[in-house]
């Protein structure tokens, strides 16, 4: 029942954020959402099933502080900065008819999205607790450490970016000497954190899909395919960069 539940959650909550940006004219909205958006998600799992165990309890915290770190951020990042050059293009290949596209292209595609990626929540929330595991502390470690790089990796970067001097410049300081996108690093690393604390139920391994999903989109889809080709033609010595630093999992840059 829950996977209903949640599916009917995550469907009223992208039409309600459609219908305030085709109100607004801004589907970058959605960005800002896509973070909370998980918050309800565990809350909602949390109130229609019987998961009240510590394993609920974890996973719904975790849930809980990264959704809101990441809303938060992007939205003070993004409000008041007009639409997301994205969305941009895809309203100009649309023209009058965005208002109806960006329904399905955009927040129903991130409402599909959110509810695989969210399966480690809604399995590993409503499954009986049946006492402690190694996997709880092995996946809130994992979680850590994927929180804390994606964390420092956006704290970084927006600190590059307010200092004019660093304008038109390649970001390559800090973990961003290691990866080339520490912050997708990270957030890919917390998703499999919470994906093993469900796990440690035999039906939470299906849950396992979540992380999965969310590592393939940000290293093939939407993450950095889609981030390197702009930066490609926009910053000058990316190209170097790219030859010396790693895409992904961080490690030592290499001497070229």
């Amino acid at each position: 029942m829950v996977l209903w539940v949640a599916a009917l959650v995550i469907a009223g909550m992208m039409l309600a954020v459609w219908a305030i940006s085709v109100a607004i004219r801004d589907a970058s909205i959605v960005d800002i959402f896509w973070g909370f958006g998980f918050v309800v998600v565990a809350w909602v799992c949390l109130a229609v099933t019987d998961g009240h165990g510590v394993r609920a309890a974890l996973l719904a915290a975790m849930a809980t502080t990264w959704g809101l770190r990441l809303a938060i951020y992007l939205g003070i990042r993004n409000i008041g900065k007009g639409e997301d050059y994205r969305y941009q293009a895809m309203r100009r290949r649309a023209g009058d008819r965005f208002w109806i596209t960006s329904l399905g292209r955009v927040f129903g595609l991130q409402g599909a999205v959110m509810w695989v990626v969210s399966l480690p929540l809604q399995i590993g929330i409503s499954e009986a607790d049946r006492g402690w595991t190694p996997l709880w502390v092995i996946g809130a470690v994992v979680f850590v450490v994927g929180y804390g790089f994606e964390a420092v990796g956006d704290w970084q970067l927006a600190r590059f970016k307010a200092d004019p001097a660093n304008a038109g410049q390649v970001m390559d300081r800090g973990l961003w000497r290691y990866s080339r996108h520490p912050n997708y690093f990270g957030d890919a690393t917390a998703w499999w954190g919470i994906g093993l604390v469900a796990a440690s139920t035999l039906i939470g391994i299906v849950g396992l899909i979540g992380p999965a999903v969310i590592t393939w989109l940000l290293l093939r889809v939407s993450g950095v395919p889609m981030v390197e080709h702009r930066l490609a033609k926009t910053r000058p010595g990316y190209q170097e960069y790219v030859q010396q630093t790693s895409a992904f999992l961080p490690r030592r840059p290499k001497a070229v």
